[in-house]
């Protein structure tokens, strides 16, 4: 850890010093070395007493010794709002987190992102869809953020991780947990090939308040957020409507009317987010978005994101498997995966007798 962060986690670490009194002192004392040197006297004027007497006792020396150990250990890091790489677009929203947990990759944090975000109750369609989107997008370039939660969430970070672009999850617990636990493969692959973030500090138990406050943050590192499952009181909504506060994009895909988890998705289309049927729907949205990719993004587009020869190869009629693959000249095992993920992306039906038809 940076000699100079020392004050920012003593700071973070106060008991009930929460984000909001800490941009107020921050902004009433400059920096947290300040706010640390202060006395009684001039706290009184921004903090009640029972905060005051917190402060001046400091952090619990324990959590601060262990903090402090886990932050040397490599891909450990802190980052707080004096830091030149904090994310831009994170700054700008209201309450901006003063200190961000770090593990993984972290200059993932200022590359172009989009966050994905559904039902924790996915249905195995939606939980294709997300992890087929998001693959797509990643290989893009964009890094894919979500909550690590399971259904949407987990199946979008899977989908990150397999393109250039990667994933971010940020949680609601402390980084030396994993919540939950089915995710504890997935935790393992962000922190070794992402990143996962979290503004509370270690030890900090899976409370219920704490994935909605984290939800500012998914939208807040992001420049657009699709949503891919909710039920009309699902906490994506949130996120959904957070992210519209912070003046960033909006995307739901729609599903079927009879569908609960499609609810939440049709009333944010009611409301005007924007209707995606296709991963193209969201580029072409976010494109003036996207300039030169990094050099880390050279990885080609797959053939369902921008131009595809086996769209080219069908024709306006339904045709059979066997003879697009001698069209294109891919075996039926590699044209059988390509024309999956082009169903789910809506460019192409499955039709009775093995038949695939081309949609406009």
């Amino acid at each position: 850890m940076q000699l100079d962060q020392t004050d920012w986690l003593r700071l973070g670490l106060i008991p009930g010093i929460g984000d909001k009194t800490i941009h107020q002192l921050l902004t009433a004392f400059g920096s947290p070395e300040a706010v640390l040197a202060c006395g009684r006297s001039a706290l009184s004027r921004h903090l009640p007493p029972k905060l005051i007497d917190a402060l001046l006792a400091g952090p619990d020396a324990t959590l601060l010794a262990q903090t402090q150990a886990w932050l040397d250990q490599d891909g450990h890091s802190l980052l707080t709002l004096a830091d030149d790489d904090y994310p831009v677009y994170l700054r700008e929203i209201a309450d901006a987190p003063p200190l961000l947990y770090c593990m993984g990759r972290r200059e993932l944090l200022n590359q172009v992102c989009l966050g994905i975000v559904g039902s924790r109750h996915a249905t195995p369609q939606g939980v294709l869809d997300a992890e087929a989107f998001a693959g797509a997008l990643s290989h893009a370039g964009l890094t894919i953020v979500s909550g690590m939660a399971l259904g949407i969430d987990a199946a979008a970070h899977r989908g990150g991780l397999a393109g250039a672009g990667s994933s971010i999850a940020v949680v609601g617990t402390g980084l030396d947990r994993i919540y939950p636990a089915r995710n504890k493969a997935l935790a393992y692959q962000l922190a070794e090939n992402g990143l996962i973030v979290s503004e509370f500090p270690l030890g900090t138990p899976p409370l219920p308040g704490h994935f909605p406050k984290r939800n500012r943050i998914i939208s807040g590192l992001s420049r657009g957020v699709l949503v891919v499952e909710a039920a009309p009181d699902s906490g994506s909504l949130i996120t959904a409507k957070v992210a519209a506060e912070q003046g960033r994009e909006v995307f739901a895909i729609p599903g079927s009317i009879h569908s609960p988890v499609a609810r939440g998705c049709h009333a944010l289309i009611k409301q005007g987010a924007k209707l995606v049927e296709s991963a193209q729907d969201v580029l072409e949205e976010m494109a003036w978005l996207i300039t030169t990719p990094p050099s880390s993004y050279n990885t080609p587009l797959p053939d369902h994101v921008l131009g595809d020869p086996i769209l080219d190869a069908m024709d306006a009629a339904p045709m059979t498997a066997d003879s697009i693959a001698e069209r294109c000249g891919l075996t039926l095992d590699a044209l059988s995966a390509k024309l999956l993920m082009l169903e789910l992306e809506g460019r192409v039906a499955t039709l009775p007798g093995g038949r695939y038809q081309k949609l406009n």
